[in-house]
């Protein structure tokens, strides 16, 4: 291996996965033969639904000599795209100037600071990694807003330095909530597009999961506003098609500009039988009616087994994950480390590995996520697991 060859600066700013002790455990307990259940990795092992995957058969056929996919999108898609944001939220959306589809959301988070001219981009901790990784690879300042539990997991705009705010250039806010599970009242959507207003800024909204919820439907950046404001989705976990790379960006038309000519220099746009599949899977809302049942039998499976073993109080409110509140006198590593002993194998996710520290603090302390990815059949074997757990850490 040629040793003079070294990361880039920007990768090398990026934070290491700190929890090597749980990667080695894992790997000792599969050279074991013991099964594992993994509740730490947001990636639906339910199948893609049959009818997605016939259409993106036949738009393979469709597309055999299209060649290159335009960047800017299939027509079909994108009018599937604008009939859903109306169905769904009641939100109007031009289909031709105000809707880019996007490699999943992923690339699309990641790229967008590159897109956008400025020099901070303010981000919620804990969150998801590439509003922070794609900052530093676009030479951006970064700014943590933690999103504390007495606080609804809802950033504090007031804690902003009105310095920082004016030298920002995207806010980025996630509702339903990664890894927390919390919905944004109305109020705080106004608040952050009066802020942003007053400072400039693009108010970036991921809404993955958006179609992830319990009781309440939540509500899009967009239903306040569109001007300012951008809207980020995926089919990855509305449509179990995490593997198929769809997505789509939707709202202010010159902010969809500015990215599309960003894109048109990076790639060649989303394959066209996936955005074809991706047409027909959003004229359809059975599937995830369907989906968001099992989510919710597993939800209450692993929330009544946490319950009767005494837990402190997790949160469900949306998204498909529980963000549970670790035991006294613990800390998140200990418990994620003591869970994945050979007894219990389980598999969570220490709320710290996916928040930033600030002044010292890593708001992500105190939790840990559980991703309802597994089977049901698996969730119920977890549960037993998971009481006699917490009964023998009691003894």
């Amino acid at each position: 291996m040629n040793t003079s060859f070294m990361p880039s600066e920007w990768l090398s700013q990026l934070p290491k996965y700190p929890f090597v002790s749980l990667r080695e455990k894992k790997k000792a307990l599969k050279a074991k033969g013991v099964k594992a259940i993994d509740f730490s990795i947001g990636d639906p092992t339910s199948p893609t639904p049959d009818f997605i995957i016939e259409a993106a058969h036949k738009g393979m056929i469709m597309a055999k000599s299209a060649g290159y996919p335009e960047n800017s999108g299939l027509p079909e898609y994108k009018k599937s795209i604008s009939e859903w944001l109306y169905n769904r939220f009641g939100v109007t959306v031009d289909p031709e100037t105000e809707i880019f589809p996007s490699l999943g959301a992923k690339e699309a988070v990641f790229a967008f600071p590159s897109a956008i001219k400025g020099g901070t981009v303010l981000i919620p901790s804990p969150g998801y990694p590439p509003y922070f990784s794609g900052a530093i690879a676009a030479g951006k300042k970064t700014y943590i807003m933690p999103l504390r539990e007495e606080n609804g997991f809802l950033p504090d705009l007031t804690e902003i330095p009105s310095e920082t705010a004016k030298d920002a250039c995207i806010m980025w806010i996630n509702y339903p909530n990664n890894p927390t599970t919390a919905l944004a009242p109305d109020k705080f959507y106004r608040e952050a597009i009066e802020f942003c207003k007053n400072y400039g800024i693009i108010l970036a909204s991921d809404e993955c999961y958006s179609e992830m919820y319990s009781d309440k439907q939540p509500k899009s950046a967009l239903n306040f506003s569109k001007e300012g404001v951008i809207v980020f989705q995926s089919l990855s976990k509305r449509s179990n098609m995490t593997g198929w790379r769809a997505g789509f960006m939707a709202g202010d038309r010159d902010i969809i500009k500015i990215f599309l000519s960003c894109k048109e220099n990076m790639d060649s746009g989303c394959a066209n039988f996936v955005q074809y599949a991706a047409a027909q899977a959003l004229k359809e809302e059975k599937h995830v009616e369907s989906m968001r049942q099992e989510y919710a039998e597993k939800r209450h499976i692993l929330q009544s087994a946490l319950k009767d073993a005494g837990m402190p109080t997790g949160y469900a409110e949306g998204t498909f994950y529980i963000w549970q509140r670790v035991p006294e006198n613990m800390k998140s590593i200990e418990f994620a480390e003591y869970l994945l002993e050979e007894e219990y194998a389980l598999v969570v996710t220490p709320g710290p590995a996916l928040a930033i520290e600030k002044d010292g603090v890593n708001p992500g302390e105190g939790f840990v996520r559980f991703a309802l990815v597994p089977s049901i059949e698996d969730t119920k074997e977890a549960a037993g697991r998971l009481v006699r757990a917490i009964e023998n850490l009691k003894k």
